[in-house]
């Protein structure tokens, strides 16, 4: 049943990612359900694969229904916008790497968390920044004023989602290496 539960979140995982950006608002649920799915699997001794507790489950399912509903409340045309998607998710993997390889200098966990997810937050600002540096871009870009609007809506829910894959793989990280 653990390998069931461990395909199951890694075809959620790789939804998510690919959700970002025609259904932005779906990828978020996507990438919870895929750790919530994670959070089943167990060893052959009945212990938890990985720590994935409650308390980490409900923090990520507010913070996931936070983004949605925040999704849901703009306007359609910004909601439905697909520019620089790509750029913000290559930052947001990118960031989220970065961040991973905090464990090489840092033993504690919280503090790993805490790299990982500044890092993927950062990745996806210089992902958006690359971004409005590009022809198509121009419009969104700093002076325009829609850059943080822009950034806001598309770049909350892109690292809210990286967030919560990379969240498992601290886990992965902590524990396995």
């Amino acid at each position: 049943m653990s390998i069931v539960a461990i395909i199951f979140s890694i075809l959620f995982f790789i939804g998510a990612i690919l959700l970002l950006a025609p259904r932005i608002l779906l990828a978020p649920a996507c990438a919870y359900i895929g750790m919530l799915c994670l959070s089943f699997a167990t060893a052959s001794d009945g212990y938890p694969l990985l720590p994935i507790n409650s308390t980490i489950l409900i923090g990520w399912l507010c913070m996931t229904l936070v983004v949605m509903v925040a999704t849901i409340l703009q306007p359609a045309p910004l909601r439905f916008a697909k520019k620089g998607m790509g750029y913000m998710t290559v930052g947001a993997i990118a960031g989220m790497a970065v961040g991973l390889m905090g464990f090489t200098f840092v033993h504690s966990l919280s503090t790993l968390y805490g790299i990982m997810i500044v890092a993927t937050a950062i990745g996806v600002f210089f992902g958006f920044l690359l971004y409005s540096k590009t022809p198509d871009g121009r419009p969104v870009g700093i002076g325009s004023g829609h850059f943080f609007k822009y950034l806001l809506a598309k770049g909350f829910p892109t690292a809210i989602t990286i967030m919560q894959i990379g969240v498992v793989l601290v886990l992965i990280t902590a524990l396995y290496l």
